[in-house]
Protein backbone atom coordinates (compact mmCIF):
# COMPACT_ATOMS: atom_id res chain seq x y z
CA UNK A 1 0.00 0.00 0.00
CA UNK A 2 1.03 3.38 -0.97
CA UNK A 3 0.55 6.15 1.51
CA UNK A 4 1.14 9.86 1.23
CA UNK A 5 1.43 11.60 4.47
CA UNK A 6 0.82 15.70 4.68
CA UNK A 7 2.65 16.72 7.62
CA UNK A 8 6.28 16.25 8.72
CA UNK A 9 6.12 17.05 12.43
CA UNK A 10 6.13 14.71 15.53
CA UNK A 11 2.87 12.57 14.42
CA UNK A 12 3.36 12.70 10.76
CA UNK A 13 6.84 11.10 11.15
CA UNK A 14 6.09 8.80 13.77
CA UNK A 15 2.65 7.92 11.72
CA UNK A 16 5.46 7.16 8.90
CA UNK A 17 7.48 5.39 11.07
CA UNK A 18 4.48 2.73 12.04
CA UNK A 19 3.42 2.46 8.36
CA UNK A 20 6.75 1.93 6.48
CA UNK A 21 7.96 -1.33 9.79
CA UNK A 22 4.35 -2.66 8.24
CA UNK A 23 5.56 -2.89 4.71
CA UNK A 24 3.82 0.31 3.05
CA UNK A 25 5.56 2.50 1.02
CA UNK A 26 5.66 6.27 1.87
CA UNK A 27 5.76 9.84 0.48
CA UNK A 28 6.05 12.56 3.20
CA UNK A 29 5.41 15.98 2.60
CA UNK A 30 6.35 18.92 4.28
CA UNK A 31 5.61 22.88 3.06
CA UNK A 32 9.10 23.66 5.30
CA UNK A 33 11.68 21.58 6.29
CA UNK A 34 10.10 18.74 7.88
CA UNK A 35 9.81 18.52 12.05
CA UNK A 36 11.17 22.29 12.30
CA UNK A 37 7.17 24.11 13.53
CA UNK A 38 5.70 22.91 16.83
CA UNK A 39 7.48 20.04 17.47
CA UNK A 40 10.78 21.43 17.25
CA UNK A 41 9.70 23.93 19.76
CA UNK A 42 7.94 22.30 22.38
CA UNK A 43 9.30 21.29 25.42
CA UNK A 44 9.15 17.26 25.75
CA UNK A 45 7.98 16.39 28.45
CA UNK A 46 6.40 12.85 28.58
CA UNK A 47 3.24 13.50 30.15
CA UNK A 48 0.33 16.43 30.10
CA UNK A 49 1.25 18.69 32.66
CA UNK A 50 -1.15 18.24 35.46
CA UNK A 51 -2.70 15.25 33.80
CA UNK A 52 -6.26 15.29 36.08
CA UNK A 53 -6.82 18.83 34.30
CA UNK A 54 -7.30 16.61 31.01
CA UNK A 55 -9.90 14.04 29.59
CA UNK A 56 -9.08 10.33 29.98
CA UNK A 57 -8.90 10.34 26.24
CA UNK A 58 -5.55 12.29 26.19
CA UNK A 59 -4.40 10.77 29.31
CA UNK A 60 -4.56 6.91 27.51
CA UNK A 61 -2.41 8.25 24.66
CA UNK A 62 0.15 9.63 26.47
CA UNK A 63 0.36 7.24 29.10
CA UNK A 64 2.59 5.10 26.28
CA UNK A 65 4.62 7.97 25.17
CA UNK A 66 8.07 7.04 27.39
CA UNK A 67 7.86 3.38 26.96
CA UNK A 68 7.08 3.50 22.74
CA UNK A 69 9.56 6.29 22.65
CA UNK A 70 12.11 3.75 24.49
CA UNK A 71 11.49 1.05 21.57
CA UNK A 72 12.09 3.36 18.81
CA UNK A 73 15.12 4.62 20.20
CA UNK A 74 16.55 1.63 20.82
CA UNK A 75 15.25 0.02 17.15
CA UNK A 76 16.84 3.95 15.07
CA UNK A 77 19.89 4.98 17.29
CA UNK A 78 21.92 2.14 15.61
CA UNK A 79 21.15 3.07 12.65
CA UNK A 80 21.08 7.16 12.90
CA UNK A 81 24.05 7.58 15.84
CA UNK A 82 21.38 9.73 17.42
CA UNK A 83 20.39 9.30 20.61
CA UNK A 84 16.76 10.90 21.64
CA UNK A 85 18.15 11.69 25.42
CA UNK A 86 15.21 10.08 27.41
CA UNK A 87 16.23 12.06 30.62
CA UNK A 88 14.28 10.48 33.74
CA UNK A 89 14.40 13.60 36.07
CA UNK A 90 10.81 13.57 37.58
CA UNK A 91 8.79 16.27 38.65
CA UNK A 92 8.02 19.00 41.11
CA UNK A 93 4.56 20.45 41.05
CA UNK A 94 4.39 23.63 43.51
CA UNK A 95 0.59 24.58 42.50
CA UNK A 96 -0.51 23.82 46.06
CA UNK A 97 -4.06 23.71 44.62
CA UNK A 98 -3.25 20.97 42.59
CA UNK A 99 -1.62 18.41 45.46
CA UNK A 100 -4.89 17.17 46.53
CA UNK A 101 -5.99 16.88 42.75
CA UNK A 102 -2.58 15.28 42.44
CA UNK A 103 -2.84 12.87 44.93
CA UNK A 104 -6.25 11.74 44.19
CA UNK A 105 -5.43 11.18 40.78
CA UNK A 106 -2.36 8.86 41.78
CA UNK A 107 -4.74 6.65 43.67
CA UNK A 108 -7.26 6.48 41.69
CA UNK A 109 -5.59 5.80 38.33
CA UNK A 110 -2.59 4.01 39.41
CA UNK A 111 -0.49 4.94 36.67
CA UNK A 112 3.34 4.24 37.43
CA UNK A 113 4.25 7.33 35.84
CA UNK A 114 1.57 8.98 37.60
CA UNK A 115 3.11 8.17 41.06
CA UNK A 116 3.33 11.25 42.79
CA UNK A 117 4.61 11.92 46.98
CA UNK A 118 3.75 14.51 48.66
CA UNK A 119 6.78 16.35 50.02
CA UNK A 120 7.72 18.68 52.57
CA UNK A 121 10.35 21.44 52.67
CA UNK A 122 13.39 19.04 54.32
CA UNK A 123 12.58 16.34 51.67
CA UNK A 124 12.25 19.08 48.84
CA UNK A 125 15.75 20.37 49.00
CA UNK A 126 16.91 16.30 49.20
CA UNK A 127 15.33 15.99 45.93
CA UNK A 128 15.88 19.41 44.41
CA UNK A 129 18.27 22.07 46.43
CA UNK A 130 18.17 25.10 44.41
CA UNK A 131 14.22 25.48 44.90
CA UNK A 132 13.42 29.10 46.19
CA UNK A 133 12.79 28.81 49.83
CA UNK A 134 8.94 30.76 48.87
CA UNK A 135 8.12 26.85 48.54
CA UNK A 136 7.67 24.69 51.56
CA UNK A 137 5.81 21.95 50.21
CA UNK A 138 5.49 20.29 46.71
CA UNK A 139 4.01 17.14 45.09
CA UNK A 140 6.94 15.16 43.43
CA UNK A 141 6.40 12.94 40.17
CA UNK A 142 10.07 10.85 40.73
CA UNK A 143 8.94 8.64 37.26
CA UNK A 144 8.35 11.60 34.76
CA UNK A 145 10.49 11.85 31.65
CA UNK A 146 11.88 14.53 29.20
CA UNK A 147 12.42 14.10 25.83
CA UNK A 148 15.29 15.76 23.66
CA UNK A 149 12.47 16.60 20.57
CA UNK A 150 15.03 18.47 18.07
CA UNK A 151 17.27 15.10 18.94
CA UNK A 152 13.86 12.94 18.57
CA UNK A 153 13.26 14.83 15.29
CA UNK A 154 16.52 14.34 13.51
CA UNK A 155 16.59 10.45 13.98
CA UNK A 156 13.17 10.40 12.73
CA UNK A 157 14.01 12.28 9.89
CA UNK A 158 17.09 10.62 9.75
CA UNK A 159 16.03 6.47 9.48
CA UNK A 160 12.79 7.96 6.80
CA UNK A 161 15.11 9.86 4.36
CA UNK A 162 17.44 6.28 4.11
CA UNK A 163 14.57 4.13 3.81
CA UNK A 164 14.04 2.52 0.69
CA UNK A 165 10.66 2.90 1.04
CA UNK A 166 10.28 6.07 1.65
CA UNK A 167 10.24 9.38 -0.10
CA UNK A 168 10.24 12.87 1.47
CA UNK A 169 9.63 16.32 -0.21
CA UNK A 170 10.14 19.27 2.20
CA UNK A 171 9.73 22.58 0.83
CA UNK A 172 5.97 21.47 -0.55
CA UNK A 173 2.96 23.08 -0.34
CA UNK A 174 0.43 20.53 -1.03
CA UNK A 175 -2.73 22.83 -1.36
CA UNK A 176 -5.64 20.57 -3.11
CA UNK A 177 -7.08 17.39 -2.93
CA UNK A 178 -8.34 16.20 -6.23
CA UNK A 179 -11.40 14.15 -5.27
CA UNK A 180 -13.88 11.89 -7.42
CA UNK A 181 -16.59 9.31 -6.17
CA UNK A 182 -15.42 9.76 -2.52
CA UNK A 183 -11.93 9.40 -3.15
CA UNK A 184 -9.14 10.95 -3.43
CA UNK A 185 -7.32 10.24 -6.56
CA UNK A 186 -4.19 12.93 -6.56
CA UNK A 187 -2.64 15.84 -4.10
CA UNK A 188 -1.86 18.53 -5.99
CA UNK A 189 1.45 20.57 -4.84
CA UNK A 190 1.57 24.91 -5.13
CA UNK A 191 3.32 24.67 -8.26
CA UNK A 192 1.07 21.96 -9.88
CA UNK A 193 2.77 18.76 -9.15
CA UNK A 194 0.83 16.02 -8.88
CA UNK A 195 1.19 13.10 -6.60
CA UNK A 196 -0.85 9.86 -6.30
CA UNK A 197 -1.32 7.28 -3.42
CA UNK A 198 -3.84 4.17 -2.39
CA UNK A 199 -4.08 6.63 1.11
CA UNK A 200 -3.57 10.08 2.42
CA UNK A 201 -2.92 11.75 5.54
CA UNK A 202 -3.46 14.91 6.66
CA UNK A 203 -0.90 15.52 9.73
CA UNK A 204 -0.69 19.06 9.77
CA UNK A 205 -0.74 20.37 12.75
CA UNK A 206 -1.89 23.90 13.59
CA UNK A 207 -2.41 24.40 9.87
CA UNK A 208 -5.33 21.56 9.40
CA UNK A 209 -7.80 24.00 9.35
CA UNK A 210 -7.12 24.99 6.18
CA UNK A 211 -8.89 21.78 4.80
CA UNK A 212 -12.02 22.84 6.14
CA UNK A 213 -13.51 24.30 2.98
CA UNK A 214 -12.25 21.51 0.41
CA UNK A 215 -13.47 18.59 2.39
CA UNK A 216 -16.86 21.15 3.41
CA UNK A 217 -16.04 20.10 7.04
CA UNK A 218 -15.58 22.13 10.18
CA UNK A 219 -12.32 21.65 11.52
CA UNK A 220 -11.82 23.46 14.73
CA UNK A 221 -7.95 23.27 15.50
CA UNK A 222 -6.28 26.96 15.35
CA UNK A 223 -2.70 27.88 16.27
CA UNK A 224 -2.10 29.23 19.62
CA UNK A 225 1.54 30.61 19.70
CA UNK A 226 4.07 29.04 22.81
CA UNK A 227 7.12 30.78 23.70
CA UNK A 228 10.13 29.74 25.15
CA UNK A 229 13.79 30.31 26.98
CA UNK A 230 16.72 28.28 26.74
CA UNK A 231 19.30 29.05 29.90
CA UNK A 232 22.81 27.25 29.98
CA UNK A 233 23.72 25.68 33.11
CA UNK A 234 26.63 22.96 34.42
CA UNK A 235 25.49 19.60 33.47
CA UNK A 236 23.65 17.81 35.18
CA UNK A 237 22.98 21.22 37.62
CA UNK A 238 19.33 21.31 37.98
CA UNK A 239 17.72 17.55 38.79
CA UNK A 240 14.22 17.56 38.20
CA UNK A 241 11.52 19.24 36.40
CA UNK A 242 9.67 22.23 37.81
CA UNK A 243 5.96 23.38 37.50
CA UNK A 244 4.31 26.67 38.90
CA UNK A 245 0.88 28.31 37.18
CA UNK A 246 1.63 26.05 34.12
CA UNK A 247 5.39 27.18 33.77
CA UNK A 248 7.63 24.51 33.29
CA UNK A 249 11.88 24.26 34.15
CA UNK A 250 12.96 20.88 31.85
CA UNK A 251 16.86 20.35 32.74
CA UNK A 252 18.93 18.50 29.87
CA UNK A 253 22.19 16.35 30.33
CA UNK A 254 24.21 18.73 28.94
CA UNK A 255 22.65 21.58 31.25
CA UNK A 256 20.68 23.67 29.10
CA UNK A 257 17.33 24.00 30.39
CA UNK A 258 14.10 24.50 28.71
CA UNK A 259 11.73 26.86 30.40
CA UNK A 260 8.01 27.87 28.98
CA UNK A 261 5.47 28.55 27.92
CA UNK A 262 2.67 31.16 27.18
CA UNK A 263 -0.27 31.12 25.36
CA UNK A 264 -1.06 33.75 23.09
CA UNK A 265 -4.34 33.51 20.00
CA UNK A 266 -2.15 35.38 17.51
CA UNK A 267 -2.43 33.44 14.24
CA UNK A 268 0.28 32.35 12.87
CA UNK A 269 2.78 34.65 14.21
CA UNK A 270 5.92 32.84 15.84
CA UNK A 271 7.77 36.31 16.34
CA UNK A 272 8.39 36.45 20.08
CA UNK A 273 7.19 38.80 22.51
CA UNK A 274 8.94 40.90 24.68
CA UNK A 275 6.78 41.16 27.69
CA UNK A 276 6.24 37.42 27.37
CA UNK A 277 9.57 37.06 27.95
CA UNK A 278 9.99 38.59 30.47
CA UNK A 279 6.94 36.73 32.25
CA UNK A 280 8.81 33.42 31.57
CA UNK A 281 12.08 34.81 32.92
CA UNK A 282 10.23 35.77 35.99
CA UNK A 283 8.49 32.75 36.54
CA UNK A 284 11.70 30.53 36.00
CA UNK A 285 13.72 32.95 38.71
CA UNK A 286 10.75 32.44 40.98
CA UNK A 287 11.03 28.86 41.29
CA UNK A 288 14.88 28.54 40.99
CA UNK A 289 16.55 32.07 41.53
CA UNK A 290 19.98 30.89 40.78
CA UNK A 291 19.44 30.65 37.32
CA UNK A 292 19.99 34.47 37.09
CA UNK A 293 23.41 33.61 37.67
CA UNK A 294 23.45 31.64 34.28
CA UNK A 295 23.00 32.76 30.31
CA UNK A 296 20.22 32.81 28.45
CA UNK A 297 21.54 31.25 24.90
CA UNK A 298 18.11 30.81 22.87
CA UNK A 299 14.68 32.29 22.91
CA UNK A 300 11.72 31.34 20.33
CA UNK A 301 8.16 30.53 19.56
CA UNK A 302 6.02 27.66 17.98
CA UNK A 303 2.47 27.09 17.05
CA UNK A 304 0.28 24.83 18.94
CA UNK A 305 -2.21 23.06 17.33
CA UNK A 306 -4.97 24.07 19.55
CA UNK A 307 -8.81 21.72 19.38
CA UNK A 308 -11.27 22.32 21.67
CA UNK A 309 -10.69 19.72 24.19
CA UNK A 310 -7.64 18.71 22.84
CA UNK A 311 -8.32 15.37 22.32
CA UNK A 312 -7.13 14.60 18.56
CA UNK A 313 -8.75 13.59 15.66
CA UNK A 314 -7.58 10.02 14.74
CA UNK A 315 -8.82 7.91 12.11
CA UNK A 316 -10.55 8.36 8.68
CA UNK A 317 -12.86 11.50 7.34
CA UNK A 318 -16.06 11.63 7.22
CA UNK A 319 -17.10 10.83 3.64
CA UNK A 320 -14.25 10.03 1.99
CA UNK A 321 -12.50 6.53 1.50
CA UNK A 322 -9.03 6.79 1.71
CA UNK A 323 -8.34 9.66 3.49
CA UNK A 324 -7.35 9.88 7.38
CA UNK A 325 -6.70 12.24 10.13
CA UNK A 326 -4.04 12.73 12.56
CA UNK A 327 -3.62 16.08 14.07
CA UNK A 328 -5.00 18.43 17.10
CA UNK A 329 -2.76 16.98 19.82
CA UNK A 330 -3.11 20.82 21.14
CA UNK A 331 -0.22 21.02 23.96
CA UNK A 332 0.22 17.06 23.95
CA UNK A 333 1.58 15.97 20.84
CA UNK A 334 5.29 14.94 21.89
CA UNK A 335 3.78 12.97 24.77
CA UNK A 336 0.56 11.11 22.84
CA UNK A 337 2.40 11.21 19.54
CA UNK A 338 3.55 7.52 19.64
CA UNK A 339 0.43 6.20 20.82
CA UNK A 340 -1.33 7.89 18.11
CA UNK A 341 0.50 6.99 15.28
CA UNK A 342 -0.04 3.61 16.18
CA UNK A 343 -3.60 3.88 16.35
CA UNK A 344 -3.39 5.47 13.10
CA UNK A 345 -1.82 2.61 11.74
CA UNK A 346 -4.24 -0.20 13.33
CA UNK A 347 -6.98 1.65 11.77
CA UNK A 348 -5.45 2.07 8.30
CA UNK A 349 -4.17 -1.51 8.95
CA UNK A 350 -7.75 -2.98 10.20
CA UNK A 351 -6.05 -4.30 13.56
CA UNK A 352 -6.47 -4.62 17.05
CA UNK A 353 -7.08 -1.20 18.40
CA UNK A 354 -4.31 0.05 21.40
CA UNK A 355 -6.91 2.20 22.89
CA UNK A 356 -10.79 2.60 22.09
CA UNK A 357 -10.77 4.48 18.81
CA UNK A 358 -14.38 5.70 19.12
CA UNK A 359 -13.14 8.84 21.05
CA UNK A 360 -10.58 10.12 18.53
CA UNK A 361 -13.30 9.86 15.69
CA UNK A 362 -13.10 12.78 12.97
CA UNK A 363 -17.03 12.24 13.01
CA UNK A 364 -16.95 14.49 15.67
CA UNK A 365 -16.15 17.32 12.78
CA UNK A 366 -19.66 19.03 11.56
CA UNK A 367 -20.55 20.24 8.43
CA UNK A 368 -18.52 23.79 7.66
CA UNK A 369 -19.91 26.93 7.58
CA UNK A 370 -18.41 29.56 5.65
CA UNK A 371 -16.62 31.81 8.21
CA UNK A 372 -19.22 35.03 7.88
CA UNK A 373 -21.54 32.24 8.95
CA UNK A 374 -19.36 31.54 12.19
CA UNK A 375 -18.63 34.59 12.83
CA UNK A 376 -22.67 35.14 13.74
CA UNK A 377 -22.62 31.88 15.16
CA UNK A 378 -20.33 32.75 17.86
Amino acid sequence: MHIAIIGAGVSGLLSALELVEQGCSITLFDQQHAGHAASWAGGGILSPMYPWRYPNEVNHLAQHGKQLYQQWNEKLQPKTGIDFQIHDTGMLIFDEADFELGLNYKDQHQEPMQHCEYLQREQLETVNPHISAQFQHAIYFPHLANIRNPRLLKSLISYLKQHPQVEVYENTWIEKFNIQNQKIQSVESANGQRFVADQFVIATGAWSHCWAEQLQLSIPVEPVQGQMMLFKTPENWLPTMCMNNVMYLIPRRDGHIVCGSSMDHIGFDKRPNVQTQQNIYKACIEMVPELANFPIVKQWAGLRPSSPTGIPYIGKMPELNNLWANFGHYRNGLCMGPASAQLLRQLMLNQDTCVDAKAYSTERLTAYAPLTQQSSLS
